[in-house]
């Protein structure tokens, strides 16, 4: 990824947790899967049996997922526990739900902390982000004796499918012009309610008729709850909106409008930084190859299956080093 892109897609997932505040994690900017969840649950389950005190990483945590998990199952083992992530507003996000964590604002490309220092350096559809080289600099961090412990993007796989779809969406969506055209018949709509000539609204409301069966479309071609159903509300929204327009204050309506602009922008950079992410199978070996020529045994390096999927889930790998 370029820096100009990587820079794009960092600023857009601080836009995102910015608004996430205490939703739970594995449905916030997470992938919302229960193999996902039982993964990090039994392993975690594994790490309690040897009743050892650790000091945690999680790297490029989100709004920690995996954080949320190891708390739940590691309470009285883990001694100390630091996040690390390019964007302030997680880091924030995650120092509000877990008073005792350490929050790092860093790129997972350049971590300011001591070289193995950590009995667990962990992460969840992150550190991939930065670039392959994140993932050995996460492995400098890890103590003798300690795992590396990551959940990667794998590249065709059902979670790198689900964002090509997302991103088809909202870019064909966004061809139709839907937001500027629903802009305009709003707009028009406010003036001919305080007395304008409706000729304009008219117009603009025949100018928006192609864009909404596209959007309709969209729904019929992808499903509903395509784009984290952020097509589905929209389209929901400015039917309701219009059928009712002498009830809303056109400032607040445009307003909206505007940040859902902005909020679609964002999905697609983050959906786009997400597909970049994913890893092939070539790369996935010259990375387990690397991490054994450094020093690490792997524990488990394989994709993860979930039963009624044609397609694996991530890519995961267990060192130790």
């Amino acid at each position: 990824m370029s820096d100009s892109n990587h820079t794009e897609a960092a600023h857009s997932w601080d836009t995102y947790w910015k608004g996430t505040g205490a939703v739970g994690a594995f449905s916030a900017g997470g992938v919302a899967h229960p193999d996902i969840a039982a993964f990090w649950h039994d392993f975690f389950a594994s790490v309690a049996s040897r009743k050892q005190s650790i000091e945690l990483l999680d790297v490029a945590t989100g709004n920690g997922a995996i954080l949320e998990t190891a708390l739940s199952i590691l309470d009285d083992e883990i001694t100390a526990y630091t996040c690390v992530d390019i964007s302030e507003a997680a880091i924030q996000n995650i120092k509000q739900r877990f008073p005792g964590v350490v929050g790092v604002i860093a790129d997972a490309l350049s971590i300011p902390l001591e070289d193995k220092r950590f009995d667990l350096v962990t992460s969840q559809f992150g550190v991939e982000y930065a670039g392959m080289d994140a993932i050995g600099e996460s492995a400098r961090l890890v103590a003798n004796g300690g795992q590396l412990v990551l959940m990667l993007h794998f590249a065709d796989g059902v979670v790198h499918n689900e964002c090509q779809a997302s991103l088809e969406a909202i870019e064909k969506l966004q061809t139709a012009n839907f937001i500027p055209l629903a802009t305009a018949l709003f707009d028009t709509g406010f003036a001919a309610v305080r007395g304008a000539d409706r000729l304009a609204y008219d117009a603009a409301g025949t100018q928006l008729s192609p864009a909404i069966r596209v959007a309709e479309d969209i729904m019929t071609e992808y499903g509903e709850g395509v784009a984290g159903d952020t097509i589905a509300r929209l389209y929901s929204d400015v039917g309701r909106i219009h059928s009712n327009l002498p009830e809303y204050e056109p400032d607040e309506v445009l307003g909206w409008l505007a940040s859902m602009e902005r909020e679609l922008q964002a999905y697609a950079r983050r959906m786009s930084s997400m597909m970049g992410a994913a890893i092939t199978e070539d790369a996935f070996s010259d990375l387990c190859g690397q991490l054994t020529s450094s020093g690490f045994s792997l524990d488990r390096s394989e994709p993860l299956l979930t039963t009624g999927q044609a397609s694996p889930l991530a890519w995961i790998l267990v060192a130790r080093r």
